[in-house]
């Protein structure tokens, strides 16, 4: 699959290729996104540490929990 711009939305064809790719299986396929989604967010952790408040000038990423 492709990176999307932040706030593009997310077209049809994509979901069925990812379910496709899950032959089919939702729960997989929402099982792969959401650990996807648990390491984008530990490595953003790291990088966070990694990185000097200067570097960014104070930027820090906004989470959104539901």
């Amino acid at each position: 699959m492709r990176e999307q711009p932040i706030g593009e939305a997310v077209e049809d064809d994509e979901r069925a290729k990812v379910i496709a790719y899950h032959r089919g299986d939702a729960h997989a396929a929402i099982d792969t996104l959401l650990e996807d989604i648990r390491h984008l967010r530990r490595q953003l952790a790291l990088t966070e540490g990694a990185m000097s408040r200067g570097m960014a000038r104070g930027w820090q990423p906004s989470y959104h929990r539901d």
